[in-house]
């Protein structure tokens, strides 16, 4: 029976996103699932249409009772506490196909017995596990009160809601290890998709360094600007935040902020810089792939999703603590040996991240799962838990299974 019908009836499919305002990676991961399944419904705790793209404005969208709220689309993540109760009143019964997209609350929905549910995981939700401490150093007075009060309930929640899911596909492995460390439970990897199709290579590259993001304290372009200006390199900033003010007043003379620019001007600049800084610990990290898929070698810090796509004297090189020491002996070396970078085959690299392959990999896990079938999984060849250096070929899928259960199930 083909992966579209059930029972004789055309195949009902229902995609929980968190939540949906800004067309950032989460939502261009929701797109390419609008596109496979065009028939599905969308149910998500807060929607704003304008801010969404054509695709997604052509499916139906439901939102949670949280989207009726007082001021939702700016509180919504003070409504957190109620996002679970808000997931278990929705009404899954229809539904054959359930693909949750998971970084705030989605996978927590009630399915059939019968039906499949699939959770594409950019990440377990790091305000409840591994960044818990920042948020609650900068968190207002009453939220630092109440936080420890809540943050248990939600994270048992959190880990009984994992066990109502079929099948756990990672954006990272840097993920898949927080979903066996949090979760206990095994997952597939397949990377996000990448418009690189927008971007071109060229040479020769021109004498600044590039910074791109939003300017909050974890992507740190603190210290990409503290390095460039230690060492007198023209850097030049792509993006906006809270952080502008205090970063500006760090700067030295080489550093040059533009704000949030046009796309043509993006494209440009990923095109003519001599080497692209990621010093982010990110779940997987779009943008550094958008600068590969331009030419541009990455120099980023060997933590989290940089390890799936910075292969060192290849496609860039990493440093290994988050200090600015270590940005300015990253920088130094990529000099001495900046010659060995042929943005050509960086570029290369970086199309094994095309939205196509996420599609066709997301499709093949899909249809084997309704097929009934778990077993024949596409694994990576190298061991899951790398280390910088020896990271997955672009894109692929693997299986990552350390759980403490991994072994008595093997037996059994």
């Amino acid at each position: 029976m083909s992966p579209e019908v059930r029972g004789g009836d055309p195949l009902k499919v229902a995609i929980i996103h968190y939540w949906m305002l800004k067309m950032r990676g989460g939502e261009k991961v929701l797109q390419s699932l609008c596109e496979m399944y065009p028939q599905a419904d969308i149910f998500t705790h807060v929607y704003s249409p304008k801010d969404m793209s054509a695709e997604i404005r052509k499916h139906t969208v439901r939102e949670t009772f949280i989207g009726r709220l007082p001021m939702a689309k700016k509180l919504y993540k003070s409504y957190l506490p109620l996002m679970p109760m808000a997931l278990e009143q929705l009404d899954m019964s229809e539904y054959d196909l359930i693909i949750s997209s998971e970084s705030g609350p989605a996978k927590g929905v009630i399915a059939r017995p019968d039906a499949v549910h699939v959770c594409y995981c950019h990440s377990p939700m790091r305000y409840l596990w591994d960044q818990y401490p920042q948020y609650r150093r900068t968190a207002g007075a009453f939220k630092k009160l109440v936080m420890p009060f809540l943050m248990g309930g939600l994270r048992q929640w959190d880990v009984t809601s994992a066990a109502r899911v079929d099948h756990f596909v990672a954006n990272s492995n840097a993920v898949a290890a927080r979903i066996n460390k949090y979760w206990r439970r095994p997952s597939e990897v397949i990377a996000p998709p990448v418009d690189v199709e927008r971007f071109s290579a060229r040479e020769p590259r021109e004498d600044f360094f590039l910074f791109v993001g939003e300017l909050v304290p974890y992507k740190r372009a603190d210290l990409a600007i503290r390095a460039c200006t230690l060492m007198s390199r023209r850097l030049i900033v792509i993006g906006d935040g809270p952080e502008m003010a205090s970063l500006r007043r760090i700067a030295g003379p080489t550093i040059e902020f533009l704000g949030r620019v046009p796309f043509d001007i993006l494209a440009e600049h990923y095109a003519r810089c001599r080497a692209f800084l990621f010093p982010a610990e990110e779940d997987f990290g779009i943008v550094p792939v958008e600068a590969m898929a331009s030419g541009a070698p990455v120099i980023a810090f060997a933590r989290g999703g940089s390890r799936d796509f910075v292969v060192p004297d290849r496609t860039g090189l990493f440093f290994h603590k988050q200090t600015v020491s270590d940005m300015v002996s990253a920088i130094t070396r990529f000099e001495a040996c900046q010659h060995i970078f042929d943005p050509l085959k960086i570029a290369e690299h970086a199309s094994g991240f095309h939205g196509d392959f996420f599609k066709l990999r997301m499709r093949a896990v899909i249809d084997r799962l309704l097929a009934g079938d778990d077993k024949g999984q596409v694994l990576n060849s190298e061991p899951q838990d790398r280390g910088p250096g020896t990271p997955a070929p672009p894109g692929t899928v693997g299986r990552r299974d350390d759980s403490p259960f991994s072994a008595i199930q093997a037996a059994g």
